[in-house]
C-alpha cells in the first residue's frame, strides 16, 4: 500500500472521537432515532449503518434491556455503541457472556468512558498515529485484559476494512 494511501486513512480517523457517557442524550431515544445517532458516531469507522432490527435482535437476546415507553436510555445507548463494534469480532454468545462481566465488574458510566478512552487510545496506535499504547485506567484486571484485546481485534479489523476499500483503486493504477 502507498505511503500516501495509509496516510489518507489515518488522516481520515485522527480526529475520530466516541461520545463520553455524560455526552449521549440522556431524554430517550426511540429506536430509529437509537439506531440513526449511533450509526452517525460510527460512520468514519464502518460503511454499514446500524438499523432498528439490529438493535432490537440485540434486545431480543439480552444483550440490551427492553426499553421503557419504547425509549433507549443513555444507558443502553452506551452499551449499544459497544455492541456494534465487538459483534464484529466476538459471537453474539460471547458478547452476551462479556456484557454480564461488565456488569458484575463496573457500572455502565464508568466501563463505557474506559472503553472509549481505550478504543480511541488503540485506534491511533493500529493506523499510526502513535508509535505506542497508553495504559488507560487504574487497575490492571483480566476484564481489562480481554477488553483491551477485544479493542485490539475491532481496530485492527478496521484497519483492514480501510486498506481493503481502497486496494482496487490501487490496483487499478499500477
Amino acid at each position: 500500500m502507498k505511503l500516501k494511501t495509509k496516510q489518507k486513512i489515518a488522516d481520515s480517523l485522527c480526529s475520530f472521537r466516541l461520545p463520553r457517557y455524560q455526552e449521549i442524550p440522556d431524554t430517550g431515544l426511540y429506536l430509529e432515532q437509537t439506531a440513526k445517532y449511533i450509526s452517525d458516531y460510527l460512520a468514519p469507522l464502518q460503511d454499514t449503518p446500524v438499523t432498528g432490527s439490529m438493535i432490537s435482535n440485540y434486545v431480543k437476546r439480552g444483550l440490551v434491556a427492553n426499553p421503557v415507553r419504547k425509549q433507549y436510555s443513555r444507558d443502553q445507548i452506551a452499551q449499544l455503541m459497544f455492541i456494534v463494534m465487538a459483534k464484529n469480532v466476538i459471537s453474539l454468545d460471547n458478547l452476551y457472556n462479556f456484557m454480564r462481566l461488565q456488569e458484575r465488574t463496573y457500572a455502565i458510566p464508568r466501563a463505557y468512558n474506559y472503553y472509549c478512552a481505550e478504543f480511541e487510545n488503540v485506534l491511533h496506535y493500529v493506523f499510526g498515529m502513535k508509535d505506542t499504547l497508553d495504559n488507560v485506567g487504574l487497575d490492571s484486571s483480566h476484564e481489562k485484559t480481554m477488553l483491551r484485546n477485544t479493542i485490539i481485534t475491532i481496530a485492527h479489523k478496521i484497519y483492514l476494512d480501510k486498506c481493503f476499500q481502497v486496494l482496487p483503486a490501487e490496483l487499478k493504477d499500477e
